[in-house]
């Protein structure tokens, strides 16, 4: 098959495609599911930035 004669060369191979298509739909699915909601300490973080920021 396709001139690779060593099964375990083909078994590399394949495991290499499968991986990668497995990958792909993985990020597909998963493309914007993420929980970026703004919680009480980002804020604060964002002020204390902002503040020391401002300072300097």
């Amino acid at each position: 098959m396709l001139g690779i004669e060593d099964k375990g060369v083909l078994a590399a191979y394949l495991l290499c495609i499968a991986s990668t298509v497995l990958c792909v739909l993985y990020g597909i699915i998963n493309w914007n599911r993420g929980d970026d909601s703004v919680q009480a300490t980002d804020l604060k973080w964002a002020a204390e930035e902002k503040k020391v920021e401002e300072e300097l």
